[in-house]
């Protein structure tokens, strides 16, 4: 029996997201020497290219890591042992680096949501208001929750930091959004921005970002955990004459030099509208289906995947089992509170109409193939848009 199955994988999980061959090809240059003086020229390009994508005239360190190691790095370079920190459970990644925060010996004020909303602004302002002591010293958020697709709205927060005129530092996880939606760090006054390489930036996993602000830098200098290879400190010294205290990722930021130049190219605007022009096709073929969208606030939709809840009594798993089978397209599964109750469609990175008009096409089939009750004429709900709002 053969177990050749013809034509493209579809991986439409929302990151790692596909890699395209202009990135491949660059990631495939013969290792060099990360201390000469061709690889200089790169590191100079990238360190200034990231600044770009962050929207930021201050420094960006890039570790080698997932975006995990990036969280970390955040916490251990601006607050101490026992500080208090506000956190948002607005998802499954938003609950993990709060447990994160929490094995530090950070005191979380984590506020519960059923993981349909984002992050409410008032009850930022709130919480911070009545913390007149202030004893909160960060407030810690995450942008766009992968696992769930919903989008907080990061320039109001910062709106309501300020009107409780509070001294908190801001952080925020971009690790789903970077590349793929609008965000702006310095703008917004963000003082750590986390991020990585496998979403927007079409990468494989391996670099974490740190954008930093001058307060957060400032802090960094004095502030009493122990760290050694997430020091700012010691990376952004390395990085004036732009190299690394340990070694780099060399061939991945061959990569990434070619990702900023393709995001360039298109024009990062471009890429936010593309982004939000998928997004609303998928929604459009998932309200025709007559199913429902786990983001519950239309101003938070995320621009990057659709999580879809299924209709009671049919699990999402086999579902996505189904469709894998059948149509070699891997979904994003649920996480956490949603494991089983939803899958995740990822319209991020390197994807034109056709790929987003397939996938859509192989959902409609498996939820036929998988017995779930639904009305068809998603896909044709999806080009009907795509096809009147293409300019």
């Amino acid at each position: 029996m053969s177990t050749h199955k013809a034509g493209r994988h579809y991986l439409q999980i929302p990151g790692p997201s596909n890699v395209p061959d202009r990135i491949l090809h660059a990631i495939a240059h013969p290792t060099i020497d990360h201390r000469g003086p061709e690889f200089r020229k790169i590191s100079e390009e990238v360190l200034l290219g990231s600044r770009r994508i962050f929207k930021t005239s201050g420094p960006v360190v890039i570790f080698p890591t997932s975006g995990t190691g990036a969280w970390e790095a955040s916490l251990l370079n601006t607050l101490n042992p026992g500080d208090k920190v506000l956190m948002f459970e607005t998802g499954h990644f938003a609950t993990l680096w709060y447990k994160m925060a929490s094995k530090f010996g950070l005191e979380v004020d984590f506020v519960p949501t059923n993981w349909r909303h984002g992050v409410d602004p008032q009850v930022v302002e709130d919480k911070l208001r009545a913390d007149t002591a202030h004893r909160i010293k960060s407030v810690n958020v995450v942008h766009n929750e992968t696992s769930t697709g919903v989008t907080s709205r990061i320039a109001e927060i910062r709106q309501a930091i300020d009107r409780a005129k509070h001294p908190a530092l801001f952080m925020v996880d971009t690790i789903s959004s970077l590349g793929s939606m609008d965000y702006r760090h310095e703008e917004w006054q963000v003082d750590v921005t986390v991020g990585c390489s496998q979403k927007g930036l079409m990468l494989p996993p391996g670099l974490g970002f740190n954008a930093i602000s001058p307060k957060a830098l400032a802090v960094s200098k004095t502030n009493l955990f122990k760290r050694h290879f997430w020091d700012w400190n010691d990376m952004l010294k390395a990085n004036e004459s732009y190299f690394y205290p340990s070694t780099p990722c060399t061939n991945l930021l061959y990569g990434l030099r070619e990702s900023i130049l393709m995001l360039e190219e298109e024009g990062l605007e471009q890429v936010f509208a593309r982004h939000d022009r998928f997004a609303e096709a998928t929604r459009r073929a998932v309200r025709a289906w007559g199913l429902e969208i786990l983001c519950e606030e239309s101003l938070e939709y995320s621009s990057v995947l659709t999580a879809v809840m299924m209709p009671d009594g049919k699990g999402a798993d086999n579902l996505r089992k189904v469709i894998l089978d059948n149509f070699n397209m891997s979904l994003g599964s649920g996480l956490g509170k949603v494991a089983d109750k939803v899958f995740r469609i990822g319209h991020l990175g390197d994807l034109n109409e056709l790929t987003l008009i397939g996938t859509l096409a192989g959902v409609e089939m498996g939820l036929d193939l998988g017995g779930v009750v639904h009305s068809r004429g998603g896909v044709a709900a999806a080009m009907d848009f795509l096809g009147s709002s293409r300019k």
